[in-house]
């Protein structure tokens, strides 16, 4: 009987009266709910149906707001929180997969009307329980009427932000501050990272950042990081307050890297690749485009750790891909035809990128790399591999940054190659050669013929 009560409401009727006993909404919306988990019922909805619930959603907010105001009490918390999250369970599911509902809800100013409900409930703390469910089952509705529609994205961003995110992204429960990454995520794009990384937004970005940091295996990390990369890597600096804005995401990067880059040896031996190995990928690419930047590198190339730990990386997956056959091993493929899609493909090249921006003139850098063998490291990875079809140009990078104006670095290499310890092709096809001077070995660029 309920049932098919539900059924006829989806279709066409509307639901019982804002006046109606709290009870008796309860559970027709409870009803309701359910039938918008199936895919036709959501299809058949009316936008009287929306009507009605944004009507209970406003009734149940002033009620909420006046007893407040009146005496902080409020006789029937539990049914007024009930019915919000049911609400909401409602909405969020009749949001999957049906554009045309969720253009309906945009229109009604249910999006709106959930953000003002969402810091209204905020101030509420009584029943915590209740009260959370019904915060996370709105921030559930946001992020499913947000999903794969533009204009739901900018509504939710126009409403939302700063205020929204920077309330829910403090909470101690972790399904609201997840459901609000979800909402935030769903949202961005490289506009909008753009004013979330905004100087005027400096706290905002820092919650993001400390929950990204707390939850760095969540699925949207990655997505982060893309979308950080577009717009951090490209921005130029001209104030002392971007200065400061990009020091703390250079640091959290560079932090996060120093913390996860041993993650990329489990792609040794998995078949799927590992997330927090995708995110050590990433931050590799992120910190190679950030050092590509003049305005930034100079920052960068001061960052304690930084350099030893791209050292330490390139060492690892260097002896990983010779003790075993894995991603890391250099293989080259007899038709030259094959294209490799794993995700750590060039991931050797980019370290040895990163190294070379690291030590671009800079002293320092260079001598360090010295110290730590790692000019032999380098060299020792110039051969040919389909697995890093780029590292020889990016060799080539590396060795003559490494040996601009440093004469240590230089001899280095030309006793490396005169001891057979370096090979010879390798450094012509780098575009140097080694030449002996009154009893001294120097390293040269080749000159190239005309043709």
């Amino acid at each position: 009987m309920a049932m098919a009560m539900a059924m006829a409401m989806a279709a066409a009727e509307p639901l019982p009266a804002v006046a109606a006993a709290p009870g008796a909404r309860l559970e027709s919306v409870r009803a309701l709910a359910g039938l918008f988990r199936e895919a036709q019922h959501r299809e058949m909805a009316k936008e009287s149906v929306f009507q009605d619930l944004l009507e209970i959603l406003r009734s149940t907010s002033s009620e909420i707001e006046q007893a407040y105001k009146d005496s902080c009490e409020l006789v029937d918390l539990d049914t007024s929180l009930l019915l919000i999250a049911e609400c909401f369970r409602c909405l969020r599911n009749a949001c999957v997969e049906c554009a045309r509902n969720q253009h309906v809800m945009r229109n009604l100013g249910l999006i709106s009307a959930s953000v003002h409900l969402i810091k209204l409930l905020h101030g509420i703390q009584i029943k915590e329980e209740l009260l959370l469910t019904a915060l996370r089952c709105s921030l559930q509705f946001l992020g499913n009427i947000a999903a794969g529609n533009g204009d739901s994205q900018n509504s939710i961003w126009k409403c939302a932000f700063p205020d929204l995110f920077l309330t829910c992204l403090t909470y101690s429960d972790k399904k609201i501050v997840a459901y609000c990454c979800m909402v935030l995520f769903t949202c961005l794009n490289s506009e909008k990272v753009g004013e979330l990384l905004d100087p005027g937004n400096l706290t905002v970005a820092l919650h993001v950042l400390k929950v990204y940091k707390e939850q760095l295996e969540s699925e949207w990390s990655v997505t982060l990081l893309e979308l950080m990369m577009v717009n951090v890597c490209e921005k130029n600096l001209h104030t002392n307050e971007e200065m400061n804005v990009f020091m703390r995401h250079a640091d959290f990067l560079a932090g996060r890297f120093q913390e996860k880059y041993e993650a990329v040896l489990k792609l040794t031996s998995a078949e799927d690749a590992d997330e927090e190995a995708l995110v050590a990928i990433r931050l590799l690419d992120v910190l190679c485009e950030m050092t590509s930047n003049n305005g930034q590198l100079e920052y960068l190339q001061t960052l304690p750790g930084l350099l030893e730990t791209v050292l330490d990386t390139l060492r690892l997956t260097h002896l990983a891909g010779k003790q075993t056959v894995n991603v890391f091993t250099a293989t080259h493929a007899v038709t030259g035809q094959e294209e490799v899609l794993h995700p750590a493909v060039d991931f050797k090249s980019h370290l040895i990128r990163l190294i070379g921006n690291l030590c671009y003139k800079n002293k320092e850098n260079q001598d360090k790399v010295y110290e730590l063998d790692g000019i032999p490291l380098i060299l020792d990875n110039c051969s040919i591999d389909d697995n890093n079809p780029f590292v020889n140009p990016w060799a080539v990078y590396a060795i003559r940054n490494l040996t601009e104006q440093n004469e240590r670095n230089q001899e280095l290499i030309a006793q490396m190659e005169e001891k057979g310890l370096a090979d010879n092709s390798a450094l012509e096809s780098m575009g140097l050669e080694i030449e002996k001077r009154d009893d001294k070995l120097i390293l040269r660029s080749v000159r190239k013929k005309p043709s």
